[in-house]
C-alpha cells in the first residue's frame, strides 16, 4: 500500500508539473525557477527537451544527495525519472495552451499554482523531482525551515537570472509564476506553519 501510495503521488505530481509547465508557461515563453526554469532557458535559446536538460541538471545533485542525504537520493530518484519523461510526453500539449490562452499573467499565476500543487503533494510526502528542489529540501533540513519557502528563493534567483539571459521573456510574470508556485507547495506542505519551521523536515 506504501509502494503504490508513493507512485501515485509521484505519477499525479508529474502530471501535474507537467501540464502547468507546457499548457501555461511554454507558450508565453515565461520563466520557473530551479532546474526546471533553467531547463527553460535551455529550451527557449537552443531548443533543447525541457525534460532532458532537466535530467541532465538534477544528476550531480542527486550525487551529492547520495553522499550526504541518502534518503533523499531515494525519495526523489524515480521522482526526478519520472517527471522528466512525462514533461517531454506532454509537451505537444504547448500548442493547446497557445491557442486557448491570451493573458499571460493569467496564464502565469495559473500554471504556477498548478505546478505547486505538483511539487507540493510530493514535497509533503517526503518526495522531490530533484534539480533544485532536492538541493532546497536538503538546505531546508539543515537550516530547519520550509523546504516551500527555500524553493521560492532560489526559484526567484533563478528567474531573475534567466530573463536576463533571454531577452524575450517577461520578468514580471515570470515572478508571478514563482510566487504562486512558492505559496501553493508551502501551504501543500504545511498549511498551518507556512512560514514557521518544517518539523516534517526533521523527522526526514
Amino acid at each position: 500500500m506504501f509502494f503504490f501510495y508513493k507512485t501515485m503521488t509521484i505519477f499525479i505530481g508529474s502530471i501535474l508539473i507537467a501540464i502547468g509547465l507546457n499548457v501555461f508557461l511554454v507558450p508565453f515563453g515565461l520563466m520557473e525557477g530551479g532546474a526546471l526554469g533553467i531547463s527553460l532557458v535551455f529550451h527557449y535559446l537552443f531548443g533543447t527537451k525541457v525534460g532532458l536538460t532537466f535530467l541532465i541538471i538534477s544528476a550531480p545533485i542527486f550525487m551529492l544527495a547520495w553522499v550526504y542525504f541518502r534518503r533523499f537520493f531515494y525519495n526523489g530518484i524515480h521522482g526526478m525519472l519520472l517527471s522528466s519523461i512525462i514533461i517531454d510526453f506532454f509537451y505537444p500539449l504547448h500548442h493547446l495552451g497557445g491557442e486557448t490562452l491570451t493573458t499571460p499573467l493569467v496564464s502565469a499565476a495559473i500554471g504556477g499554482i498548478v505546478i505547486g500543487m505538483g511539487i507540493g503533494i510530493m514535497l509533503r510526502a517526503d518526495i522531490s523531482i530533484g534539480g533544485i528542489d532536492l538541493l532546497a529540501q536538503m538546505i531546508a533540513k539543515k537550516l530547519h525551515i520550509n523546504a516551500g519557502i527555500m524553493i521560492f528563493l532560489l526559484d526567484a534567483l533563478i528567474v531573475v537570472v534567466g530573463s536576463l539571459l533571454v531577452h524575450s521573456i517577461y520578468l514580471i510574470y515570470s515572478i508571478t509564476t514563482v510566487i504562486f508556485v512558492g505559496i501553493t507547495a508551502s501551504f501543500i506542505v504545511d498549511p498551518k506553519n507556512i512560514l514557521r519551521p518544517n518539523k516534517k523536515s526533521d523527522q526526514v
